[in-house]
């Protein structure tokens, strides 16, 4: 299984596991982040981590997906009050 981490201040925001059936996104403290597209899709019992599980053929919302990830860094960043 590969492994990406992406580093923003200094704190993991966001993470991707790839592994022959599945790509699984996490960030740090994603439990904390509003999905109202209910986008997150695994280790929904989790208290600091969910994980959005991709599969071939899967359609994602794009313009959810990435105010996600925005709202994922945001709450990472210490200066910006998330």
């Amino acid at each position: 299984m590969a492994r990406r981490f992406f580093r923003i201040y200094g704190l993991l925001s966001l993470g991707a596991s790839c592994s022959r059936d599945v790509v699984k996104m996490t960030c740090a403290k994603d439990a904390q982040l509003e999905d109202p597209s209910k986008l997150f899709n695994s280790r929904l019992e989790g208290n600091a981590r969910r994980a959005i599980d991709l599969h071939e053929g899967d359609k994602v919302n794009a313009s959810a997906f990435k105010a996600l990830v925005r709202d994922a860094v945001a709450l990472n960043n210490p200066g910006s009050g998330g």
